[in-house]
């Protein structure tokens, strides 16, 4: 009996090491850091909030992320509905085609899009053989390549979330909203996107959370012209060398996640999950 009890206990101690070891530690280290300074331990903090430069970055960031996260939307909403309209090889199929970039390097599909928009690349060579432009685009080293990368990493993350949300809905309610005389878009707004909405906060929150610590992706495609609050927390700890600067944006970035997070799950609570069927 007193072994069953330890079972639990046991079961759980590695996960917990494991946390301990490589979370608790580190995001230790960083609160230590970020509360030094030359003359108070708000120091760090206080020359963030008083740098414009910091709060157009970080603002910037905020923005791209919305940016990112709404055309992210546009793309998946529609591709999740296909899906719960597929059946049997056919779904196997799209669900490949949506889970196999991530199976792919982010570095690798950034350098992709690096060739495909560059002003001699094959999108503006494209767009002057069908005579739309007269000179090659901007593409490359702004926020337009930057979204455009960002959100061919993160289609699938919107893409999984809707589809279970939407996977739920049962048929017979738009039939029943279809036999009472309600037009397609009435039986659109009034039903399937209402029972949709709790994917539709996931996914929106989900491509947010994860598009604000990106670096790669804006490092590569929008470089200094387009700098986010992870390169620039990557400037201050190789550039600059300043550890309590890097750590106290590093902590505000945090804490902008953890208040999306209580967000959402203000939306939707932690017992009614979706899970993918």
């Amino acid at each position: 009996m007193r072994v069953q009890r330890l079972e639990a206990p046991m079961m759980v101690t590695p996960a917990v090491v494991f946390l301990a070891v490589f979370f608790v530690v580190p995001l230790a280290r960083l609160f230590s850091l970020a509360f030094t300074g030359d003359t108070a331990t708000s120091q760090p903090f206080a020359e963030l909030i008083g740098s414009e430069v910091y709060r157009r970055v970080l603002f910037r960031t905020l923005w791209v992320c919305s940016v990112v996260a709404g055309v992210t939307l546009v793309l998946a909403f529609p591709l999740a509905a296909l899906l719960c309209r597929l059946s049997g090889a056919r779904f196997l199929l799209a669900l490949y085609g949506v889970l196999l970039p991530l199976w792919i390097s982010v570095l690798v599909r950034t350098f992709s899009w690096m060739l495909l928009l560059e002003r001699n690349g094959p999108i503006n060579r494209g767009f002057r053989e069908l005579g739309l432009i007269d000179r090659p685009l901007s593409l490359l080293f702004n926020d337009t390549g930057v979204v455009i990368g960002m959100v061919h990493v993160l289609l699938p993350y919107a893409v999984l979330p809707l589809y279970a949300a939407m996977s739920r809905i049962d048929p017979r309610l738009l039939l029943a909203s279809d036999g009472l005389g309600a037009t397609p878009f009435a039986t659109f707004a009034r039903i399937y996107l209402p029972l949709s909405m709790p994917g539709i906060v996931a996914a929106a929150g989900l491509v947010f959370l994860v598009s604000l610590g990106f670096f790669v992706t804006p490092a590569l495609l929008g470089g200094a012209n387009a700098m986010t609050v992870s390169m620039l927390i990557a400037s201050f700890v190789s550039d600059r060398l300043a550890w309590a600067l890097a750590a106290a944006a590093s902590l505000v970035l945090l804490a902008v996640v953890l208040g999306l997070l209580w967000l959402v799950s203000r939306f939707i609570p932690l017992r009614h999950g979706i899970v993918l069927r």
